[in-house]
């Protein structure tokens, strides 16, 4: 790049191709993700200098400047609006009004087929972030969002085939394909999930024909119930994220409803006694919707991930997914790019950091001692380190702290408590339940191993609960 142009239309990763220098400006800039080589050649190959403008929230007249600044001519600059002071780049302002006018026709009752008509006359292809983009723009304009939930699976009916992910350049490393990339890397949450969805797909198909031919079809139904961990995973680690990090409302306020509702009717359907004609058409359509979610994820829902969250958030992704159970027998694999996971970090030197978080002394105090149990906690020396606060059916003076545990029990209870502490610290037991009545109530008190990830013996707990809420619950006395 002799005359150093920089082409604000083409992805980063073709202008630091062209020019090292711009990853150096980029650092300089606030965009210090650019100097990961994974990041370079995935998300890098998407993203251009306005995406990433409007994801950090870095002003384009200052990236612009910057560039200027160090002897480049900037150009791509179609369009610049501004909005409370910082400028921002629409490469083509007028695609979303125009998918919106195709989705706003579905909304009136227009049939598919004719509105479809009109989009591939005017689209060869289309991005996920356009077709999000243009529904979360009717959801600001006022469209009710049940409207957008009721016509979620029309949408990603209209754009089947067109959109970038499944045209032919997926399979060429095209900027465009992320998704497609990073779903090739074993182990990578992208990658679990597609074969999650190549697990689900043919499933669907094959009872979806059994209904249809009139075979029993139950068997295979009740299984496609996993799906249900499936959606799960996807509420808790990709929607809220979504929403929350980069303030992609879309798929938390469509998509995820429509999760629940597919996960709810087939419930239901699970649970009817009578398996007639008319349950088999319900059926049918739980799981044409089921099917068409298949769709949206692979060619929306991913890519959308794929274009904004970073390396780190990817294995956080992929650490919290091990909680899951295996959906339809997909085992999650190892990812052998995954990093060591770095201790929380905080500012304040009144808080406890742990690998789940960080409280302050008195947050931690205020949570354990709001918590409806009786706490307490008994070191390896079996030393009394720590009680709760609050009133409690099994006194535990605060004296008590710092001597041995077995001091505060009768003689004839002491034995008992020295063979549970003893099978915990041999290993032959982590768990004893103790059911009692006491005071005329019924309760749990349960003795627990308490040990480190390497299975070294840390201590005991000892948890009492008032079991009275659960009969009344349960027996209604």
């Amino acid at each position: 790049m002799e005359n150093k142009t920089l082409d604000l239309s083409k992805s980063v990763y073709d202008l630091v191709q062209q020019a090292p220098e711009v990853a150096d400006i980029m650092v300089e800039l606030g965009f210090s993700e650019i100097t990961k080589k994974a990041m370079l050649h995935s998300v890098g190959r998407m993203m251009t200098l306005p995406k990433g403008s409007e994801m950090k929230g870095i002003p384009m007249d200052k990236i612009v400047d910057a560039f200027r600044q160090h002897g480049f001519d900037v150009t791509g600059l179609s369009r610049i609006s501004r909005d409370s002071g910082n400028s921002v780049i629409s490469e083509n302002p007028s695609r979303t009004e125009q998918l919106k006018g195709y989705l706003r026709r579905l909304g009136e009752g227009e049939d598919l087929d004719s509105v479809r008509a009109d989009f591939v006359a005017h689209f060869s292809e289309v991005d996920a972030s356009e077709i999000m983009e243009a529904e979360q723009s009717l959801l600001r304009d006022g469209t009710p969002l049940e409207e957008v939930q009721r016509l979620c699976d029309v949408h990603s009916a209209l754009f089947h085939g067109s959109t970038c992910g499944e045209s032919a350049a997926a399979h060429e490393g095209g900027n465009k394909f992320v998704a497609a990339m990073l779903a090739g890397i074993v182990g990578h949450p992208l990658h679990t999930f597609s074969r999650e969805n190549e697990a689900i797909a043919p499933l669907i198909a094959s009872t979806r024909q059994a209904l249809a031919d009139g075979r029993d079809a139950f068997d295979a139904f009740v299984r496609l119930r996993e799906v249900s961990i499936h959606y799960a995973k996807k509420g808790d680690l990709l929607y809220p994220l979504l929403k929350t990090r980069y303030n992609i409302i879309g798929p938390q306020e469509v998509m995820w409803t429509v999760d629940d509702e597919i996960r709810d009717v087939m419930g239901q359907l699970e649970k009817e006694p009578l398996r007639d004609a008319h349950w088999r058409l319900r059926a049918d359509a739980v799981l044409q919707r089921a099917e068409e979610m298949v769709y949206k994820e692979q060619n929306i829902l991913f890519p959308i991930c794929a274009e904004h969250f970073s390396d780190e958030e990817w294995q956080g992704i992929y650490r919290d997914s091990k909680d899951y159970a295996p959906c339809l027998g997909v085992e999650n694999l190892e990812w052998a790019g995954i990093t060591p996971k770095s201790e929380p970090q905080t500012q304040n030197s009144n808080e406890i950091v742990m690998p789940g978080g960080h409280l302050t002394v008195e947050q931690l105090t205020a949570m354990l001692n709001t918590i409806p149990l009786e706490i307490s906690f008994v070191d390896a020396d079996n030393i009394n380190r720590y009680f709760n606060e609050g009133p409690k059916v099994f006194k535990r003076p605060g004296m008590a702290i710092d001597r041995e545990v077995f001091s505060c029990h009768p003689p004839k209870i002491e034995p008992m408590v020295r063979s549970i502490i003893d099978s915990f610290r041999s290993g032959k037991a982590s768990v004893v339940p103790v059911w009692m009545e006491k005071g005329g109530r019924t309760m749990l008190v349960q003795y627990m191993a308490v040990r480190d990830a390497s299975g070294t013996y840390l201590g005991t707990l000892e948890i009492v609960q008032d079991m009275e809420f659960a009969r009344e619950h349960f027996l209604g006395k």
